[in-house]
């Protein structure tokens, strides 16, 4: 129970709280993109556009630290290299369009805006089936009272008229929201999150878990113990 309430917080996390992100980035990368390539001609707009890739890649980072909570397996940071010593004022200007990963970045963050966008529609509508169905039972009886709204939707659906139908009704429908709410949010999330890996990371490292574990069997064994 435990473990599924952290995927829980873990998943609608990373889908709500990390739009906004997802939104910065995605109106720094356009406008980078198209005032620096359009004026790319004029040299005017070439550090804009590699200052909206530095500020890209912050919210690269801010991504990648929020994969392994959602992915469940650490993953491993791309390189940016710096400019070679020595390099002169223009290099060091142009340093972070030099590597493909600040291209994959600026991509990275038009590309994921709208599929954000539609984890977060996912997301924020189960959650307020869910909050808003279970707890009808309390205030839906204030709703139906209003003249003219105890029928609609289940009056429709044939599920009757009045107003014990449409709070059961409704009750059912947070029940069917809450009992779809795990599913939905991890696939809202791995939407996401699956975009993210593909473009944002590497490969995470496995250099120190072998040697950790080259260790463990050179390490001499304690007596009456049996290697094996």
């Amino acid at each position: 129970m435990t473990t599924l309430r952290r995927r829980v917080a873990a998943d609608t996390r990373y889908t709500l709280a990390g739009f906004p992100v997802a939104f910065a980035a995605f109106c720094v990368a356009l406008i980078g993109l198209s005032g620096g390539l359009g004026a790319a001609v004029a040299f005017v707009g070439l550090p804009l556009l590699a200052g909206s890739a530095v500020l890209v890649r912050k919210f690269a980072d801010v991504e990648r630290a929020a994969l392994p909570g959602v992915l469940g397996h650490p993953v491993g940071h791309p390189s940016y290299p710096e400019a070679p010593e020595g390099a002169g004022w223009l290099r060091r200007l142009m340093n972070p369009l030099a590597t493909p990963q600040g291209w994959i970045d600026l991509l990275h963050a038009v590309i994921a805006f709208p599929v954000a966008l539609v984890s977060f529609v996912f997301s924020a509508v189960w959650w307020a089936g869910t909050v808003a169905g279970l707890t009808f039972p309390v205030y839906g009886w204030v709703i139906a009272a209003i003249p003219g709204v105890d029928g609609g939707l289940p009056e429709l659906l044939g599920f009757g008229h009045g107003p014990v139908a449409f709070v059961v009704f409704n009750t059912l429908a947070g029940v069917l929201f809450a009992l779809t709410l795990v599913p939905v949010l991890r696939g809202a999330a791995l939407l996401r999150a699956s975009l993210a890996e593909a473009m944002l990371t590497r490969p995470a490292p496995r250099a120190a878990t072998t040697r950790r574990r080259t260790a463990l069997d050179d390490a001499p064994l304690p007596p009456y113990s049996v290697r094996r």
